[in-house]
């Protein structure tokens, strides 16, 4: 054990030791594009380069990561993502969960505590394709879907603390967010973007060389690999090469999708002031549904239990201040999918 790690900070969950917790901690912020990341990673914490590779092989395998790899961010190329949810009958929810995993377009799928019980993502190149994509859930489950595309993201990034506080709202410093851009040009894609996303959406290889071994596949080299991810990381089309944990098996069992009713002309001055809350994984502004859905803001809010995430959303609201007209917080109860973008049909 390291000397140099709180004792009161090690209750960690079952299954996840003391230079797992570490690993996670690190990874959960990015990969270099180096020749040998892992062995570089280990130095920076004071492991071997095979430690490593075993425990990430072992974290995934078991379940406590569920991808390991370049999240993209294909709205910066040009394509989209939807939110979407369904109202589904309690005796048709295994069929529809089937219906709706089985397309490559959904790369997320959340049971929530709502009527609205099911939220999946759809990801994919084009917008017309992921609106082709909700049509075709539709037709396949005879259920209306309501799509709530984003309109603006005020920050998105994901980070669950094994060794360290949870952060909460309110509380400084709060974290810059980047310049907002709306009339930035997307990146094309080219032929061999297109085939780094197809090698490489599923996860990075578990071996020393991994950029190395994605160029075998490609028939390239791995100095084109790493240059062209790092092009892809500075255009924001990768938004990170990191580890996406399952929030269970790190102990935070309360996943709480805050929603917001906030007055239309201030909802993006309070949008970012609640992106810059590190208390928070990702926040965006979505539009209404008449009749359906009275929120516009939406933020992500994590705890180990639900009276963490609701005391939470109390110190959002106190943020929001009278512009907050209503609210509601949807829990997660369980993760019917999670693979990220899939391109639908990835080039040879």
């Amino acid at each position: 054990m390291r000397s140099d790690t709180p004792t009161d900070l090690l209750r960690l969950p079952a299954g996840i030791e003391l230079e797992d917790a570490r690993l996670i901690d690190r990874l959960q912020h990015s990969l270099p594009t180096t020749e040998r990341p892992f062995a570089d990673i280990a130095a920076e914490l004071g492991m071997a380069e095979p430690q490593v590779i075993e425990r990430l092989h072992r974290l995934l395998k078991s379940g406590v990561l569920t991808r390991f790899g370049p999240l993209f961010h294909i709205e910066r190329a040009g394509g989209q993502f939807i939110l979407a949810a369904l109202q589904v009958p309690d005796e048709r929810y295994a069929e529809v969960t089937a219906l709706v995993n089985a397309l490559p377009e959904v790369a997320h799928n959340y049971r929530r505590d709502h009527v609205l019980n099911m939220w999946f993502v759809v990801a994919t190149e084009t917008p017309e394709a992921a609106w082709a994509a909700c049509d075709r859930i539709e037709a396949a489950t005879g259920l209306p879907v309501h799509a709530f595309p984003k309109e603006r993201e005020y920050f998105v990034g994901l980070y669950l603390p094994l060794l360290s506080p949870a952060p909460r709202v309110g509380e400084a410093p709060t974290r810059a967010l980047p310049a907002h851009a709306p009339t930035a040009q997307p990146t094309v894609l080219t032929d061999f973007d297109r085939q780094l996303i197809a090698a490489t959406q599923s996860g990075l290889p578990l071996v020393a060389h991994p950029y190395d071994t994605v160029a075998a596949m490609l028939g390239s080299t791995g100095e084109a690999v790493r240059t062209r991810l790092a092009e892809l990381l500075a255009a924001g089309v990768v938004r990170r090469i990191a580890a996406v944990p399952n929030h269970y098996r790190l102990g935070y069992a309360a996943n709480g999708m805050s929603v917001w009713d906030v007055a239309d002309e201030h909802v993006d001055r309070l949008g970012e002031l609640l992106g810059s809350q590190p208390a928070v994984s990702h926040c965006y502004r979505r539009p209404r549904k008449a009749g359906v859905w009275r929120y516009n803001l939406f933020a992500m809010l994590h705890g180990h239990t639900r009276e963490e995430v609701l005391a939470q959303a109390e110190q959002v609201a106190a943020l929001l201040g009278p512009a907050r007209r209503a609210h509601d917080v949807l829990f997660s109860s369980a993760i019917l999918k999670k693979t990220g973008l899939r391109l639908r049909q990835p080039i040879d």
